[in-house]
């Protein structure tokens, strides 16, 4: 077998060129596949950046709001009664709006306002520069180190600005896990100060933020808050909950899906067309082979190893090269929004073993039809 093997790679690379158009088509394919669906990760998990930073493992919500920046405003009595359910450790308001800031030299910018609760301050991000108490000065707020930064002219701590005919303090320097989707800077302060400060309907709770005292106690949380008329989620049924807004009922799910499509055929027509011609040039060989005594098998094993080498070099030059780019983005583009996942390799992998299946079918095919006195009467 070893020798069918050698006999296979030697005759794959022996026409360079039909070789390398094999390469090309594959990972040009893998790249377009890389590439779509970790922007679509991307920006996914950019969508939830709030939710994850902060971390809280229910969340409760009107039943309407369908992504974390579309909060509808809850009365204060549900968080009277949902701090009364039984299995609740404690629970916390959250106030989460948009606002426009003037920066000192007068430009505008809009900015996302975290309001945490007063008292316990849940869900704060890590400080790299200044103390987490200050945040209870007046004016005070702190702002997230991302991407997104610049837009405020990277403000340091004891940068002031103007927010709604308030002044306001830069206390402190943070650093989350996720920054936000729409490029908008954030800036964290006390629930007492977002709502003073922003203005905002009769209601202002965001969200409330629950801990249970227990994970077995959040079906019964879910439960009493559904009959209030509301809903909890879990932290990852609510990022399911945002990552199926995105992907059905916003076009950009569709988007994706069709140039990941498009890219699978752009793949399979390059290299199946290829591999085939690859097969009809060297069918004398194979004829020959079988000739010889090749079985019908160890010539299926040849067509399935050329297939497959050529489709995990290609794989792993589309998979380098996607790698290559990305990171070349987000160093001149720092709010790009991409990340490659294992479930992203795992989709273009297995994409990869179809266009190698089916290219080895169509050769399999032909080369088990040869007769070798044709190939010698020939």
């Amino acid at each position: 077998m070893k020798g069918i093997l050698r006999i296979a790679f030697k005759l794959l690379v022996n026409d360079k060129g039909k070789y390398a158009a094999l390469l090309v088509g594959i990972t040009f394919a893998v790249f377009l596949m890389v590439q779509m669906t970790s922007i679509f990760s991307g920006i996914l998990m950019k969508s939830s950046s709030t939710v994850i930073n902060l971390g809280a493992q229910v969340w409760v919500m009107d039943p309407a709001v369908n992504n974390v920046a579309s909060s509808i405003p809850m009365p204060d009595y549900v968080l009277d009664t949902v701090r009364s359910i039984d299995g609740v450790k404690y629970a916390v308001p959250l106030y989460s709006g948009a606002a426009l800031v003037k920066l000192r030299n007068g430009i505008f910018q809009s900015v996302t306002v975290v309001g945490l609760d007063d008292n316990s301050l849940f869900g704060h991000p890590e400080l790299v520069e200044g103390k987490i108490e200050d945040i209870y000065a007046e004016n005070a707020f702190i702002v997230v180190e991302d991407a997104e930064i610049r837009k405020l002219g990277y403000p340091t701590v004891g940068t002031d600005f103007e927010l709604n005919d308030h002044r306001g303090v830069i206390v402190g320097i943070a650093r989350v896990a996720a920054s936000g989707l729409f490029g908008i800077p954030t800036l964290y302060t006390t629930y007492s100060k977002a709502i003073q400060y922003i203005p905002s309907t009769r209601f202002t709770i965001s969200y409330i933020l629950v801990e249970p005292k227990s994970s077995d106690a959040i079906p019964h949380i879910q439960q009493q808050v559904k009959r209030l008329g509301y809903e909890a989620l879990t932290k990852d049924e609510f990022m399911q909950k945002i990552a199926n807004y995105y992907k059905y009922q916003t076009g950009l799910g569709t988007n994706i899906l069709i140039m990941t499509v498009v890219s699978f055929l752009v793949g399979f027509s390059v290299s199946g067309q290829t591999f085939y011609t690859f097969i009809l040039e060297n069918l004398e060989k194979f004829g020959a082979l079988k000739a010889i005594g090749a079985k019908g098998s160890e010539l299926v094993y040849m067509i399935l190893f050329q297939a497959m080498f050529t489709a995990m070099i290609g794989y792993g030059l589309g998979v380098g090269l996607c790698t290559l780019i990305i990171t070349i983005a987000k160093l001149r583009i720092p709010d790009y929004s991409a990340n490659i996942t294992y479930t992203t390799l795992g989709f273009a992998f297995f994409m990869v073993l179809i266009i190698a299946g089916i290219s080895s079918y169509i050769g399999i095919r032909k080369v088990l039809k040869i007769e070798p006195f044709d190939i010698f009467r020939g």
